[in-house]
């Protein structure tokens, strides 16, 4: 079976709980890059019929999570460190100009309750980069990033960001488990940024976003050539600064 463990799931919005459980097996790991299986496996695995299973497959596929192999069922898609290169390229220049020309209208219209919520998002996801702590890190910097740029009112920003992150997540997630200890690796400036924006700075925004996607970037390439080292027989230890 392609998710071992996985417990039956409710028969309500099945669709949607079947493609977040298995976007969830996929940025964990535990469905890795290249794994097949079929839309029968899957039906049988959550004790489920057919038709929600292949609708969530489909959409998971427009999130560039899947490939659809004909005659073959699905294929969790292999993303390549150009991939990588490109997708960071593309969320730096698309985030910094969000709040480049909307931090003013966002701080307008950020209501008490909002302002809160992605104050507890940024305490919990520094917190978890702090700790070295990946499977609690991704959801809360899932999280945080979804709201926070949530506030400037733009569900197509939003949702095209949102894919983005997903996507980074789940190529460097095989990287970064192969860190014996990511202490003092991973970015922390979840609440300096939300700092930033609540007070209207679009600058020290930017600067600071800016210096997470580098912080990133340079992290998974430097793991990257980690691998590309070790399979040659010579890889430098994979926590060395």
């Amino acid at each position: 079976m392609p998710v071992p463990g996985a417990s039956p799931v409710k028969r309500n919005t099945l669709r949607q709980q079947i493609a977040d459980a298995l976007c969830d097996e996929v940025l964990a790991g535990r469905l890795p890059a290249g794994r097949q299986f079929t839309v029968k496996e899957i039906a049988q695995q959550y004790g489920v019929s057919a038709t929600p299973v292949r609708e969530a497959l489909l959409d998971l596929c427009s999130q560039g999570l899947l490939d659809v192999e004909e005659h073959r069922g699905f294929r969790v898609h292999e993303f390549t460190i150009e991939d990588f290169r490109h997708m960071v390229d593309a969320r730096t220049m698309v985030v910094e100009g969000v709040f480049r020309h909307y931090v003013e209208q966002t701080l307008k219209a950020m209501t008490p309750q909002a302002l809160a919520s992605v104050r507890r998002r940024a305490e919990e996801a520094e917190r978890a980069a702090r700790s070295g702590d990946l499977d609690i890190l991704i959801g809360y910097d899932l999280r945080f990033w979804r709201e926070i740029c949530g506030l400037v009112g733009n569900p197509y920003v939003l949702d095209f960001l949102q894919r983005l992150r997903v996507q980074t997540w789940v190529f460097t997630v095989p990287y970064l488990r192969r860190v014996p200890d990511l202490r003092g690796q991973l970015w922390t400036g979840h609440c300096e940024l939300t700092a930033a924006v609540t007070r209207g700075d679009p600058h020290d925004s930017e600067r600071l976003i800016g210096a997470y996607n580098t912080h990133f970037r340079a992290l998974i390439e430097r793991l990257v050539a980690g691998e590309e080292m070790r399979a040659r027989g010579r890889a430098p230890e994979v926590n060395s600064p």
